[in-house]
């Protein structure tokens, strides 16, 4: 599985950062490992969100259901499946 990830630019004190390349050189990973390791052991005992379908949702959800059953398989080139409508 394949997991999304985003890029965050934070701005730290020179000496902060200084300290923070030379607790990384002890481990022997880059400081932006460091940086992550970090924050993963702060969120490590946090229960992820979960948030309820709102009413919408859950329609939209059951439409699109029924909708898959009436779903055609197109073989070959969608172009020219379509100009035959």
């Amino acid at each position: 599985m394949i997991t999304q990830q985003s890029q965050i630019k934070v701005n730290l004190p020179l000496p902060l950062k200084e300290y923070l390349e030379s607790k990384a050189g002890k481990f022997g990973i880059p400081l932006a490992g460091y940086i992550k390791h970090l924050i993963l052991k702060e969120v490590s005992d946090m229960n992820y969100p979960e948030f309820e379908a709102s009413a919408k949702i859950i329609k939209e959800y059951k439409e699109a259901i029924k909708a898959k059953a009436k779903a055609v398989k197109v073989k070959g080139d969608i172009g020219k499946f379509l100009d035959n409508l």
